[in-house]
């Protein structure tokens, strides 16, 4: 599996050069957020606000008024819990072409929980008008940015930084709204996000190897949530359905599967993983055993759900770990 820095710098210095009405708007936090050199190549596109959120996010929607296309930056627990209002008001009401690049999302930073953006997804999917994507990979990282530029509204990003694997082919974008499927199976439907595709990666294979038959699709549009190929999977298994998030089971994606199963009366059962609470500052490898939603957390849910013990080890896990590294 190979690693991929920076990606979200390279990508967009990129899209730039063919974009000249993008300018990128950030919260004191340039290098954190990989537009360093964005600012160095186009001085007079970028504006540091300073650690004043709301501000940002108003002078953004003045600036998407007057025809520009701002790219928000700084960590997502502040593109949403601290500019609420600004947001709703100022860009969503109106619907204005803004683009809020959240970054470190969930337990992805040592932090602790006033840096961890643990239910952004579960509030910002009432905000009309606006979408949200979520990375899974460099790969993602690459095509989000068209995918964003082409919604032509509001936008919110759950952002992956620095050392990034790449799961997913280069020549295979995302895709709005269309989950990306990763394996063919009858048994259980696995719908995992973000950093979790890669624990849900690890664990499909092995349960494949123990005799379970899995789909597992990796979802990167959150909102809207209207995606077919998603309910035809929920509506394929025989057992049931799991989904595994960085986030709160509330309101993410387990709340937007189990919304869409009731809407369409899909009679299968459901295990939601994800965070139950607030969460500590540690690093990520750590965190997600810790919370549970690493690898052989999932492979419990299958148990539940098949009735059967697999006996699923650590050990039988390990041959592909992520890059774990310890920064803010």
């Amino acid at each position: 599996m190979k690693i991929e820095v920076n990606t979200h710098e390279k990508t967009l210095l990129r899209f730039a050069a063919d974009h000249p009405e993008l300018v990128v708007l950030s919260a004191d936090l340039g290098s954190s957020c990989e537009v360093k050199a964005f600012r160095a190549r186009y001085p007079e596109r970028y504006f540091t606000m300073g650690i004043a959120e709301q501000n940002m996010c108003s002078w953004a929607a003045g600036l998407a008024r007057e025809g520009y296309r701002p790219f928000l930056h700084t960590f997502s627990v502040f593109l949403y819990r601290r500019i609420l209002d600004q947001l709703e008001m100022s860009v969503a009401y109106p619907n204005l072409p803004v683009v809020f690049v959240g970054f470190v999302p969930g337990l992805t930073t040592p932090g602790g929980v006033s840096h961890q953006s643990i239910n952004d997804v579960g509030v910002l999917r009432t905000v009309p008008n606006l979408a949200i994507l979520e990375v899974g990979d460099a790969t993602e990282i690459e095509g989000v940015t068209q995918l964003a530029w082409d919604w032509n509204g509001p936008v919110f990003v759950r952002m992956l930084r620095k050392e990034v694997p790449r799961l997913f082919p280069a020549d295979r974008p995302m895709e709005f709204n269309r989950a990306r499927v990763l394996s063919e199976g009858e048994d259980v439907t696995v719908l995992s996000s973000g950093i979790c595709t890669e624990e849900a990666m690890r664990a499909t294979a092995v349960l494949r190897e123990k005799g379970v038959s899995v789909q597992h699709l990796h979802v990167s549009t959150l909102k809207p949530f209207t995606d077919p190929t998603v309910l035809a999977a929920v509506k394929r298994c025989r057992l049931g359905v799991v989904t595994m998030e960085n986030h709160v089971i509330t309101g993410g994606l387990g709340s937007a599967v189990a919304e869409l199963m009731a809407e369409h009366a899909v009679g299968k059962p459901l295990r939601r993983i994800g965070l139950s609470g607030y969460a500590h500052g540690a690093s990520r490898m750590y965190l997600m055993k810790k919370y549970g939603i690493d690898a052989l957390r999932l492979t419990s849910a299958v148990e539940e759900l098949s009735g059967k013990r697999l006996n699923i080890t650590e050990d039988d896990l390990s041959t592909a770990r992520f890059v774990d590294y310890l920064e803010v």
